[in-house]
């Protein structure tokens, strides 16, 4: 491996852009700064027609300045967590998954994800999201977690990353040691988790080993302070003991490190992204994410080209994470090999059915649900976004609006939190409605929207809550109404509901979690 400073460098970033084509920008980054790999969002997919394009390019470019393909990486979990257009198959989330009690449904769903994103041009997906979710008030893991037992998630991760290698691309478990257990969005602000390695252990590393002993190529770290793990007051990312002590010497993961993004609040705000970078580096993260700022790679590779050559940063770590960045492209990335046809409608098909099977009754006054048509009112809150990781975008497609448009009845979108006289006021809209339909988002951490429940069930005895994110926002309700979780908000759930609504079928989902 004859590689100067800047080009080791540039195999070890992987960076974001703005728009769906590549500009004069990112193509000086590329061949300035020798930069060896990518991630893409959805602000750079349109159709699937244009992110093969994109991926040709982007791989046409990296041959030509650094002489290997490159990593194109995407978190493609499913359900609130996915990148592809609507022309794509999107999966849905891992709670819902979990949720149709059947272990081979991960498996396919995997298998289908990773044939899909290896016919795109991806061949490194971001997921699965292997987190236990212990702690019902965590605003960013919920439904993108198998549930909160710890066996149960590691079975579901395992079955999960099989397909998705079966499927011929990489898969990166998250987030190392863990983000079940925080009450706190490592997009927003700084995590901790006050557990000692033996409480960890019998948690949320379970399903970290299993997926290692199952020969997972990659981990995605988390930006959260383990106390018990490390002394200093840093995050997992930036800790040697926890990177190369926890994960590698002591679990025996030999694959990929990988940080999660770089420029989230968690780094940025409390220890400066390039010094977070500098940390990571040093801890053991093998690819270093910069996904959205210009300048960050630049500085980044700036910073630590000149680390490495000062002797600041060990060249036989770097000589070995290198080789082994290259190895794992040499096995997964395989630019000569001709794509598979894949079959979309198919996989469609498969989607649509898992979502049917996820839907899981929690409250059911009578055997059926209450006649929905052209005089229900339907409600729904402005989806509170916690962080960017989701896709909902608060007012441009919500519930109340989508499901009114389906029967042709009333839709009121209501604040994320409403309070008394908002209530007051939406519900006085609905006096002669012959049902009531509530989409709540994350509501047993919004409250107003529980309260708007409970006020709905006193005037009208046919109310049907359908819970879009967490189905925790079930567990209090009146027992007149009806509380259905469905785990995701999105147009593929709510043509699920509509279906329901309009042709009833059996519901045999169960709760993946204790409530």
């Amino acid at each position: 491996m004859n590689l100067s400073a800047k080009e080791k460098i540039g195999q070890r970033l992987v960076v974001g852009f703005p728009g769906t084509e590549i500009d004069s920008e990112l193509e000086e980054l590329i061949f300035q700064y020798k930069i060896g790999n990518f991630i893409l969002f959805k602000h750079n997919i349109i159709s699937a027609s244009q992110l093969r394009d994109l991926c040709n390019k982007l791989q046409q470019l990296a041959l030509e300045s650094t002489g290997y393909p490159a990593f194109i990486t995407i978190d493609q979990e499913g359900g609130m967590v996915t990148r592809l257009a609507e022309d794509s198959v999107n999966i849905p989330g891992a709670m819902a998954i979990a949720a149709t009690n059947n272990v081979m449904n991960a498996y396919e769903a995997g298998k289908i994800t990773g044939e899909q994103l290896k016919t795109l041009g991806v061949n490194f997906n971001l997921a699965p999201d292997v987190d236990i979710n212990s702690n019902m008030d965590n605003p960013v893991i919920g439904v993108r977690s198998y549930g909160d037992d710890p066996k149960k998630v590691a079975e579901y991760s395992v079955a999960m990353v099989k397909g998705l290698l079966d499927g011929g691309v990489l898969a990166s478990a998250k987030h190392f040691p863990g983000h079940g257990d925080t009450n706190v969005d490592s997009h927003l602000g700084l995590p901790q988790v006050n557990k000692t390695l033996s409480q960890l252990q019998e948690c949320e590393l379970v399903s970290f080993q299993a997926v290692i002993d199952a020969g997972i190529p990659a981990i995605t770290t988390s930006h959260i302070i383990f106390p018990e793990l490390e002394p200093e007051h840093i995050p997992a990312t930036m800790s040697r003991n926890i990177i190369t002590g926890l994960l590698k010497d002591k679990m025996g993961f030999q694959g990929l490190v990988v940080s999660d993004c770089m420029e989230m609040s968690a780094i940025q705000k409390y220890y400066g992204t390039i010094e977070g970078v500098k940390a990571a580096v040093k801890a053991g993260v093998d690819l270093i994410f910069l996904s959205h700022t210009r300048n960050y790679p630049i500085e980044a590779a700036t910073v630590l080209t000149a680390a490495l050559e000062a002797g600041e940063l060990s060249m036989e770590e770097m000589n070995a994470s290198v080789e082994k960045i290259l190895h794992f492209k040499e096995k997964y990335v395989n630019l000569n090999e001709t794509k598979l046809d894949f079959d979309v409608e198919k996989g469609k098909a498969f989607a649509r059915q898992l979502r049917k099977d996820s839907i899981t009754p929690i409250q059911m006054p009578t055997d059926t649900l209450p006649k929905v048509d052209a005089n229900s009112l339907f409600l729904g809150s402005i989806p509170f976004r916690a962080t960017n990781i989701s896709n909902v975008d608060d007012n441009t497609f919500h519930f109340a609006a989508y499901m009114a448009k389906q029967f042709n009845g009333r839709g009121i979108l209501t604040s994320a939190n409403p309070e008394e006289k908002e209530i007051e006021t939406v519900l006085e809209q609905g006096e002669y409605a012959s049902s009531i339909v509530i989409g709540t988002y994350n509501g047993h951490l919004n409250k107003g929207q529980l309260n708007l429940v409970k006020e709905a069930s006193k005037k009208n005895q046919n109310v049907i809550v359908f819970a879009l994110r967490n189905p925790y926002d079930l567990m209090t309700l009146p027992e007149n109404v009806y509380g259905i979780a469905v785990y995701e908000y999105t147009v593929n759930s709510l043509d699920v509901l509509t279906e329901l609504l309009k042709h009833p079928f059996e519901l045999k989902g169960r709760l993946p979690i204790q409530m």
